[in-house]
């Protein structure tokens, strides 16, 4: 499994060192890198990407500071604190971090860390891939939907659509955590706003995927990973 890394630290000796270790990890891949909390929350809370699993993100930065971006994620995604301070490690840990780092911290530390969150990871994948159904909550009701029965989902502000052959179920989510809980053999996120059920594309033309008379774009961050899904001759 490869996670997909953020880190978020207004200090660049930090990002350094955190960046060296990530790439000393061969589960690990750095996508994004930021100096400010504010940069950060505008790519995790607007887009949603598909491109990071881990977050590594310091307490004490300007503007905006580490626990109120992570309070605004609601745990849509894993976070590892990393901060010269032990002050602020029980308020980090009722907010769900998986593990707190303090500065100056070395690799077997930090590999403990990040081996932890990739347990966990593994773990949620195994359960999605066992199941044949997600039970969600719809119009006040947990509603049953087979993978078999989902064509696509599409994301509405801070809700979610089910596309199935039941018709249409909204659901108070974001599309990251929809992610996680679906099965990665059968459903892959296609674009920002769209995850598609594999199974019930019917062809694929010009980058534009036709399922259930819905055409549906592929977003050119999510290209490469799309086509590398299919069972092409």
């Amino acid at each position: 499994m490869e996670i997909n890394c953020m880190v978020v630290d207004d200090d660049e000796i930090s990002r350094l060192l955190v960046k060296k270790f990530i790439d000393k990890t061969d589960f690990l891949k750095l996508t994004y890198e930021f100096d400010s909390a504010v940069a950060a929350s505008d790519v995790l809370t607007k887009d949603s990407p598909s491109d990071v699993d881990l977050v590594f993100l310091d307490v004490e930065i300007p503007e905006m500071s580490g626990i109120d971006l992570m309070k605004s994620l609601n745990n849509s995604y894993p976070i590892i604190m990393t901060t010269s301070k032990e002050d602020y490690a029980i308020e980090a840990f009722e907010g769900n971090v998986s593990d707190y780092l303090v500065k100056p911290f070395e690799y077997d530390r930090f590999f403990k860390a990040v081996s932890k969150v990739k347990e966990q990871l593994e773990k949620e994948q195994i359960i999605a891939e066992s199941n044949i159904d997600i039970f969600v909550k719809s119009d006040s009701k947990l509603v049953r939907l087979e993978y078999d029965h989902i064509y696509y989902v599409e994301a509405l502000a801070d809700y979610v659509i089910f596309n199935t052959s039941q018709g249409k179920k909204i659901v108070h989510h974001t599309m990251k955590g929809i992610e996680k809980r679906l099965p990665a053999s059968t459903f892959i996120r296609v674009h920002r706003s769209y995850i598609v059920n594999l199974k019930q594309i019917g062809f694929l033309e010009d980058m534009q995927i036709h399922t259930n008379d819905k055409i549906i774009p592929v977003g050119s961050s999510y290209k490469e990973r799309f086509l590398a899904s299919l069972n092409m001759l």
